[in-house]
């Protein structure tokens, strides 16, 4: 894994980036605390995970919507009767996500190896936008499934992607933690990709449903955090 073999290194952004499983379970024990729920954190990332693929894989809807109908779904799944104030919750607590403590010196330490930056994200535009000045790096481009209308692991995100950075697919690294939303589709439009495994160091379920059928895909890469990718880039310079 050489630098000069990429013109681009393209990352999701949630669940990468930003530590999303930790800002789902901080925002959901408000009201698994009002609702007197028993509800383990395996428990409420797998509600997650289902809806909001479930919400995803519909007519699209901007992602606030979809984080409306995700805590629906949530709720049928976990046993509770959502109130009104409730519906808001985890679209009110997103801004507030934090980067995984890796992120900021790593997104730092691989754009300063030449290459290009940038996000593909299932994400509305003004959304990110809070969480950009968290990363603290800027990107050559930002593809949101707002900007397309089309949710991760659709095809036509990332190939808008590619459309904006004008480069071959097999110039492009993708980063994601996600198989399903991201590592399957971006090796089957031939991209190079990097499978980042993230789990708040938890282990245990994921906010990410499994592959369809029991699908096995495999990255060319799999790290641990965005520091060892940065080390796997640098090992040979």
């Amino acid at each position: 894994m050489r630098p000069e073999n990429f013109d681009v290194v393209s990352f999701d952004c949630y669940g990468t980036l930003i530590d999303w499983e930790a800002g789902i379970l901080a925002a959901m024990q408000p009201v698994i605390a009002r609702h007197e729920l028993i509800a383990g954190v395996d428990d409420v990332l797998r509600a997650y995970a289902r809806a909001e693929s479930a919400v995803e894989a519909g007519a699209y809807l901007p992602y606030r919507e979809v984080l409306r109908r995700t805590f629906a779904g949530m709720a049928k799944d976990l046993g509770f009767a959502p109130q009104a104030d409730e519906l808001e919750t985890i679209v009110e607590a997103l801004p507030h996500w934090q980067p995984f403590p890796d992120t900021v010196a790593s997104l730092r330490a691989i754009a300063g190896l030449g290459v290009r930056l940038a996000i593909i994200s299932n994400i509305d535009d003004d959304l990110f936008s809070a969480t950009a000045a968290r990363l603290e790096v800027p990107f050559d481009a930002v593809i949101t499934a707002a900007s397309v209308r089309c949710y991760k692991p659709g095809e036509a995100i990332f190939q808008r992607a590619l459309e904006r950075l004008g480069v071959a697919p097999g110039r492009v690294l993708h980063c994601a933690q996600s198989r399903f939303h991201d590592i399957a589709t971006a090796r089957r439009l031939g991209m190079q990709t990097v499978h980042v495994i993230r789990d708040s160091g938890r282990g245990g379920a994921s906010a990410t449903p499994e592959l369809d059928d029991g699908q096995i895909v495999e990255a060319d890469w799999t790290v641990p955090d965005l520091a060892a990718l940065v080390r796997l880039l640098t090992s040979e310079r």
